[in-house]
């Protein structure tokens, strides 16, 4: 992993500047600082993807977890409506599959076209059948259809919410002093359906320890671009949290900041 880390701190240009300028001028992490953070962001990087199939693979391992806020997500389950959990390329939420497994609920993840089939068929072989069901944004807007069915399902939805595809609608919000856009369609979701809205979070703390966390469930009532404005607010107060504490593990690979 070592080797491989630096071969992409050396070659991988296009990544490695938006994470550079990350440390450099939002963290603000000095020029050598910010070399060796990017270096470290990338061996825990390729650390955490192994951690992922490990852990989704059942296979035999000394992971251990902390897990602030599992009880959230229970009630969220308990309470018959299904919800929507957020979570962002920061840290290592997959990791924590097992837990979902404890959920006795249907788990569907919300993906772009292009990606799903390819991850879909390398999961199913590498992890058999699993209580997880993949919905594709498309441009028809089916994927809405197959959100509302989920939730009508009680079941729960997840999705990234830092990440946009070119065309999509966004919305600007301040992150780390600077502002940033994110997809609207997850915090339209949630305006739009008014179920509650989790975010949750899996870092890594230790070569075998990870920390789980999920906060409280809120639902965005009112005006759709009152709750749009809210659902945003309290997202990015969550992430900013969450970056200052675990810097390094942010893998948001492309320029995020306007």
């Amino acid at each position: 992993m070592r080797f491989v880390a630096f071969y992409y701190f050396l070659f991988s240009w296009s990544s490695s500047k938006p994470i550079y300028q990350y440390f450099h001028t939002k963290i603000g992490y000095g020029r050598w600082k910010s070399l060796r953070s990017l270096y470290r962001n990338y061996y825990i990087f390729g650390q955490t993807l192994i951690d992922k199939i490990v852990v989704m693979a059942d296979m035999a391992n000394k992971f251990t977890f902390d897990f602030d806020g599992e009880h959230h997500l229970r009630g969220m389950v308990a309470g018959g409506r299904g919800g929507i959990m957020l979570s962002a390329h920061l840290g290592n939420w997959e990791v924590a599959g097992h837990l979902f497994k404890r959920l006795q609920t249907r788990i569907n993840i919300v993906m772009f076209d292009g990606e799903h089939q390819r991850i879909k068929e390398y999961l199913s072989s590498v992890t058999g059948d699993r209580n997880v069901n993949i919905i594709v944004i498309k441009d028809d807007l089916s994927h809405i259809y197959a959100i509302n069915e989920a939730l009508s399902n009680q079941e729960l939805v997840c999705m990234h919410a830092d990440r946009f595809l070119p065309g999509n609608k966004t919305v600007t919000a301040p992150l780390l002093g600077h502002d940033a856009r994110f997809p609207m369609g997850p915090f339209l979701l949630a305006a739009t359906f008014r179920v509650p809205v989790c975010v949750v979070f899996a870092f890594k703390e230790t070569a075998t320890h990870y920390h789980f966390y999920a906060t409280e469930p809120r639902t965005y009532h009112g005006r759709r671009q009152q709750g749009i404005e809210t659902a945003v607010a309290d997202f990015t107060v969550l992430l900013e949290e969450k970056i200052h504490r675990y810097p390094e593990q942010w893998f948001n690979y492309y320029d995020f900041w306007e």
